[in-house]
């Protein structure tokens, strides 16, 4: 197809579920190339703005916001010498951390999304699938996470007994002592579940499911975008003992986004996924004898596991097809005015 000319109006990219075209006028779609190339381009720019992130979140912005309101606290850090003063610091502030950490996905997955889809588009919120969502697809996305869980129990119960390095191995067990510290910190289920459920979910689904998701369908496209975000997402949480069920969700989330052309599926799903894990984790964290650990590793007995894999095919069955129908009733593309989509 034609590439447009340089004065000619922007390119664009066409999404089904709208009406109008997006208009690709950012400064990274001004520069020509083949379709092969912008294609390329595309799936470059998704995993290099997911490198972006992950670099800005964890090792500069959550440590310096993390810091600062440690300094805010009237914390003295001169006094702190060796890992157990350091660890104790910690403990001591767990509400700082958990902070420090909510201002870090803030600035650095959820801003950085925003900017990133600056460099391709003017239309931020339509690029990212910021529209409102059906409600009968959003009822249904709930009830598939819930067919979903055990299926994402037994997968996390697989991953266990994949060996890993015992430095892994370390890392991991520090990471769930810091998680029942947090639990236990006394700053009670609704601050936990708004820094762990809340913020996570907007902000993560911003980034993954919003930019880079649309990035990778547009390089590989549609089935190979879907994966890619979520088996990245997977990984992205540095826990490979949990990479096969984290995966497991990401494409699940991947998949809502795209097949009901909303982000709010995927954020509402993602809050209840991180709500629950965080009052069940809240309730083991009580319990003699019981830690949020158990609650990973439980074993998901084959009469519960076969009926909810049947019972999430089947809702992904109604899904598509009801997503399908209301596609077909979406108002027909006006093309007055619409230059050709680069990647058609």
């Amino acid at each position: 197809m034609e590439e447009p000319s340089p004065r000619s109006v922007a390119p664009t990219l066409q999404d089904p579920w709208l009406s109008r075209r997006i208009p690709l006028d950012g400064p990274v779609e001004q520069v020509r190339a083949t379709p092969r190339g912008h294609a390329v381009r595309a799936f470059v720019a998704g995993v290099l703005g997911l490198l972006a992130a992950f670099i800005l979140f964890q090792l500069f912005v959550t440590p310096l916001a993390t810091v600062a309101l440690l300094f805010a606290k009237g914390v003295d850090f001169s006094a702190l010498s060796g890992t157990d003063a350091m660890a104790r610091l910690f403990e001591d502030n767990i509400r700082q951390l958990i902070l420090g950490n909510s201002v870090g996905q803030v600035v650095g997955l959820a801003v950085v999304a925003l900017v990133l889809t600056r460099l391709h588009t003017s239309d931020l919120w339509r690029y990212l699938r910021v529209r409102r969502a059906d409600g009968v697809m959003l009822g249904l996305a709930l009830v598939g996470l819930i067919a979903l869980t055990p299926v994402v129990q037994w997968l996390g119960a697989v991953n266990q007994s994949i060996p890993l390095p015992e430095f892994i191995e370390s890392l991991e067990r520090s990471q769930m002592e810091l998680i029942e510290k947090v639990l236990q910190g006394g700053l009670g289920v609704t601050f936990n579940v708004a820094m762990l459920a809340v913020v996570p979910a907007c902000c993560e689904e911003l980034l993954f499911r919003g930019y880079a998701q649309r990035q990778f369908e547009r390089g590989i496209g549609v089935v190979g975008g879907v994966l890619c975000s979520g088996i990245i997402f997977g990984l992205y949480h540095l826990r490979l003992s949990q990479a096969l069920p984290l995966s497991a969700l990401g494409i699940y989330l991947a998949y809502l986004t795209w097949r009901t052309g909303s982000l709010w599926p995927a954020v509402i799903v993602h809050f209840a996924n991180n709500a629950f894990a965080v009052v069940a984790a809240n309730y083991a964290a009580q319990q003699p004898g019981l830690d949020a650990q158990a609650l990973e590793t439980m074993q998901v007995p084959w009469y519960i596991l076969i009926p909810s894999a049947v019972a999430f095919g089947g809702l992904m069955y109604l899904l598509h097809g009801y997503a399908t129908t209301r596609l077909a009733q979406q108002p027909t593309r006006a093309p007055v005015d619409d230059a050709p989509d680069r990647l058609s």
